[in-house]
């Protein structure tokens, strides 16, 4: 199975900011939208980072509540490992394990066309064991 799928049954709809809004925007965005991770995007990259939920707790916990007044772009992540839609699902959850983050981008011919978190993709691999097992019973019962 590839990203792809993933994205035609979610949809492409990615929460996006920009590194010079303050951090409280940012907490805000993520709660109103019940996500755990913002892609930052600075109009000359398609991802120029990515701000998380852990990310503004350790803001907070390391700064105070004044790093909320501070810019994303002093906390976000601006290393971020990016996939295709033709990116197999188990390479992605490899990734996500080995590096142990819990978003990918999805970025092709240099646009950001959608997100996978580790839920879309724990998601599809359980669905997809599912039908293997349901695929067996049903050889099982005919053989």
């Amino acid at each position: 199975m590839i990203v792809n799928h993933i994205l035609s049954l979610k949809g492409r709809d990615v929460a996006t900011i920009e590194p010079t809004r303050a951090l409280s925007e940012a907490a805000k965005v993520l709660a109103e939208r019940r996500i755990g991770a913002l892609l930052i995007v600075d109009g000359q990259r398609p991802v120029a980072g990515i701000i998380s939920e852990r990310d503004i707790v350790r803001a907070v916990a390391t700064h105070g509540a004044k790093a909320l007044e501070e810019p994303i772009s002093r906390f976000m992540t601006e290393k971020v490992l990016t996939c295709t839609g033709e990116t197999s699902v188990t390479h992605v959850m490899g990734l996500m394990t080995q590096q142990k983050f819990r978003h990918v981008p999805v970025v092709e011919g240099g646009r950001l066309v959608g997100i996978v978190s580790i839920g879309d993709v724990v998601k599809e691999r359980l669905e997809e064991v599912e039908a293997e097992a349901e695929a067996i019973k049903e050889y099982i019962a005919t053989a």
